[in-house]
């Protein structure tokens, strides 16, 4: 079977790419196969057009200067080929919004600021409780993807998430994760319908009336249900597989599934 294809920049350090080994082994667990990505940035459309998967993962802070915005006296700069490749990466992957993209910390700022949002360059001096977050302390989060615990290392937080949509926050207010919610590309009516009503019925289990309407209008009655049970079906078989960590036969190579390209 063939692995997907995680690509994980690097950070650069005295002249030399550096990566800590979590993120690749975390991959690995996951099933997926990862590979260190070189900060090129002409290489980037390249590389989005070769991984199923980009992680960008935490470092040290912005230069704001990208955006017209003097970096804090107390930040610490991330290499501008490191900055210059990540930003190369994200627009590429505006083009292809089927590929998944992960940013950790730093990863997840550059991905707000190249969304048109704003980052608090330095958190001592604007939050009471800035220390929860230093330190790799562990502090909730909670938000539309649920409840949990960060291990948190961060100076800095985005403060508005430009065109990305909130999802999880500290119990004081920082924003602790963000997400793209536009529409996936579609190849038409019919599979922009059942993308949007799966969506709906797995994250809140139940449908919006102006989404039911459309799906019904699409594929009339009898199909509609007959989509509704396939995907009760579907979550149902992955429930049995997830909990009993069901793996293929031996005998069994499935292809991996590819997304469409726009």
């Amino acid at each position: 079977m063939r692995l997907p294809l995680i690509g994980i920049t690097c950070d650069i350090r005295d002249d030399r790419y550096r990566a800590a080994p979590q993120c690749a082994s975390a991959v690995a667990e996951a099933g997926g196969l990862p590979v260190l990505l070189p900060c090129l940035a002409d290489c980037a459309p390249s590389y989005v057009d070769r991984c199923d998967g980009i992680i960008l993962p935490g470092g040290d802070d912005p230069i704001m200067e990208t955006w017209g915005i003097p970096t804090h006296d107390q930040a610490k700069p991330i290499a501008h080929e490191r900055q210059a490749f990540e930003l190369a990466l994200l627009a590429a992957l505006d083009a292809q919004l089927e590929r998944p993209v992960l940013g950790i910390c730093l990863g997840m700022q550059l991905m707000g600021l190249h969304r048109g949002g704003s980052l608090d360059q330095h958190l001592p001096s604007t939050l009471a409780t800035a220390d929860q977050h230093w330190g790799k302390r562990e502090h909730p989060i909670a938000g539309s993807l649920g409840q949990g615990t960060v291990h948190s290392h961060h100076r800095q937080a985005i403060t508005v998430p430009g065109e990305l949509t909130v999802v999880a926050t500290a119990p004081h207010g920082v924003i602790e994760a963000i997400r793209d919610d536009a529409p996936l590309p579609a190849t038409g009516a019919g599979e922009t319908a059942v993308v949007q009503y799966a969506r709906e019925l797995f994250k809140t289990h139940v449908v919006g009336d102006e989404t039911f309407r459309t799906a019904l209008d699409q594929f009339g009655p009898l199909h509609l249900v007959e989509i509704t049970a396939v995907l009760g079906l579907y979550a149902q078989n992955a429930f049995l597989v997830n909990a009993f960590a069901v793996d293929l036969p031996s005998e069994r190579a499935e292809p991996q599934l590819q997304g469409h390209s726009p």
